[in-house]
């Protein structure tokens, strides 16, 4: 049987008006990919694959994961760590980010299918 109320304490505490004001007044975080502020939807992207070992987070704006996931394998992935500024370097990344830089926050476009190699 559910409980009526929290075992945490008085139901009031649970809905701080001063906890929701703080979360506005923060910052938007910023892209990891592309260092645009962030919008509404955010992604926190594993940027070496869980898979491969990886624990460490990031956010990203859903475009920036999607092209990530696209463009390069989980080996790849795992090879550039946690070094945003390695990634950039590749063409088709540098690319990407000028193209994107352009865009509002929360712009999503259909990047395509993973190529099969």
């Amino acid at each position: 049987m559910a409980r009526k109320y929290s075992k945490h304490g008085p139901r009031e505490s649970l809905y701080d008006d001063s906890a929701d004001e703080a979360a506005e007044a923060s910052p938007p975080a910023l892209c990891w990919l592309c260092g645009r502020p962030c919008g509404e939807a955010v992604i926190w992207h594993h940027p070496v694959p869980k898979s491969r070992g990886g624990r460490d987070t990031v956010p990203m704006h859903p475009i920036c994961q999607n092209m990530l996931i696209t463009t390069f394998t989980n080996s790849e992935l795992q090879r550039y760590g946690l070094d945003a500024g390695l990634l950039r370097i590749d063409p088709r990344v540098e690319r990407f980010v000028a193209w994107v830089a352009t865009k509002e926050p929360d712009f999503y476009a259909a990047l395509g299918k993973k190529k099969q190699r």
